[in-house]
């Protein structure tokens, strides 16, 4: 998804927990009649493991006729991580893709040196009307990928792990959690897991990556006596374990990895390790040196001036 305007997050204000680093509460807004909340980027926190970008989607519910329009518009040295709670959408790319994500499910959309993408609401759904929810995130590449061959991969409900019991229903969509390893292929240690908690449930969260961080969806999660409610980024310190107690029906996301290999520049649509890339993107682009999208040819997304 194109990085739309969006005010900056800011640090959250509930009490310290020994356990966590830092609280983000992203700003809210309204864009193309759908809600987003950015979690990351973040002030004072970049990154956590790989992911640099965070955005909830909605939930929003389109009206007949309407839906989500994201037109085409480029990425280098990052991937699409796209996971859905509610509703559907129509992915196609400058590879040729064309994909249905729906709820459960993964889009993995690789940009390496360089790839086009658009994000819509089918014809179909626009004619029965539908609602809209989940996570589009971004994956930073490491230095040795940035320029690798663009890739996508769909993960359909069935490809990635589930673990329930005592309350729990976790779904992998990247890395290694409860003994199980997704199929997604990330070329950096990941983790991002979908949790959907019952009253009561409790989620243990073991140190196995360095950077982790808990983003509540929905309803209302305890860590070590501290009460967070949904559009909470939670980072965690290091080398703890952690228990999120769910105080209400929750779903929260599990996200995090290995430290990536040095800070990255991000500029509109376009993370990398070298400013000079960024700007040799920004020239592609304006001057129609990505491939199109086919299906998708007649509208883009301008570059910001």
């Amino acid at each position: 998804m194109s990085w739309q305007p969006c005010d900056d997050p800011k640090l959250g204000d509930a009490r310290a927990c020994d356990l966590i680093e830092q609280v983000i509460v992203p700003r809210a807004r309204d864009i193309g009649g759908f809600e987003v909340r950015r979690a990351l980027p973040a002030a004072g926190r970049q990154m956590v493991g790989p992911f640099i970008f965070f955005d909830q989607m909605g939930p929003s519910e389109f009206l007949l006729g309407e839906g989500l329009d994201v037109r085409p518009h480029p990425h280098i040295g990052l991937a699409t991580v796209t996971f859905l709670f509610d509703g559907q959408i129509l992915h196609r790319d400058s590879l040729g893709t064309e994909q249905a994500i729906r709820p459960g499910e993964l889009n993995l959309m690789i940009a390496g040196s360089g790839i086009a993408h658009s994000e819509r609401t089918s014809e179909i759904d626009r004619r029965v009307g539908g609602r809209i929810f989940g996570i589009q995130a971004w994956a930073a590449l490491p230095k040795a990928h940035e320029e690798r061959a663009p890739q996508f991969a769909h993960h359909g409900l069935n490809e990635l792990p589930r673990i329930e019991g005592d309350g729990k229903r976790v779904r992998l969509v990247m890395g290694t959690l409860f003994g199980e390893t997704s199929p997604a292929e990330f070329p950096h240690p990941s983790l991002y897991a979908e949790a959907v908690l019952a009253p009561g449930a409790v989620l243990p969260i073991d140190p196995e990556y360095d950077e982790r961080a808990i983003y509540v969806a929905s309803g209302e999660i305890d860590i070590a006596g501290d009460v967070f409610g949904a559009g909470r980024l939670l980072v965690l310190h290091p080398g703890d374990r952690v228990s999120v107690l769910a105080l209400s029906q929750a779903r929260v996301i599990m996200l995090g990895g290995e430290p990536m290999d040095g800070p990255r520049h991000i500029w509109w649509n376009f993370v990398s390790s070298s400013k000079d890339r960024i700007e040799a993107a920004k020239s592609d682009w304006k001057s129609g040196n990505f491939a199109p999208v086919p299906g998708d040819e007649k509208e883009f997304i301008p570059l910001p001036e």
